[in-house]
């Protein structure tokens, strides 16, 4: 004979939390053709990794997505320069080394830091950031934005 379940359990599952999507962050400039073809890359990545199957379709349908396969996450795309604690981990993310890589004329970590502050432009543009995965790509290189999004599969 069915019974109904406990109030307790109906209402602690109505107010489960949701999983907090990773935020992947794409540091861009609209007028650079490569930050174009990063911007667009990560936005078909995006949906892709967003789409779920509906009833009538086969549950798996990891043919059809041959680009990314990983859990959705939160595109954020941004114009304006990573804040100090950004570009620091982004160091981090990059290796060392790479300052004059992400900004123009730097010689070191701390003299991007500081060029960073007085001038934003001189941040150099697209850079795709995957915060929970600890890795950046510099640039609009599709193999290696691809891996990174790809690394993060769970």
């Amino acid at each position: 004979m069915w019974q109904p379940k406990p109030m307790k359990a109906f209402v602690s599952n109505m107010f489960r939390m949701a999983k907090t999507l990773d935020v992947i962050t794409l540091f861009h400039k609209p007028s650079l053709p490569a930050s174009v073809r990063a911007q667009t890359l990560l936005k078909q990545a995006s949906a892709q990794a967003s789409e779920t199957a509906t009833e009538d379709q086969a549950s798996d349908h990891s043919h059809q997505n041959t680009t990314v396969t990983r859990d959705p996450f939160e595109l954020e795309i941004t114009e304006q320069p990573p804040t100090p604690d950004q570009l620091k981990s982004i160091f981090e993310y990059v290796g060392s080394g790479r300052a004059g890589d992400l900004v123009k004329g730097a010689a070191s970590e701390s003299d991007a830091l500081r060029k960073v502050k007085q001038d934003g432009t001189l941040f150099t543009r697209p850079v795709v950031v995957d915060w929970s995965a600890g890795k950046a790509v510099i640039g609009d290189k599709d193999s290696e934005i691809l891996k990174l999004l790809k690394a993060q599969q769970k």
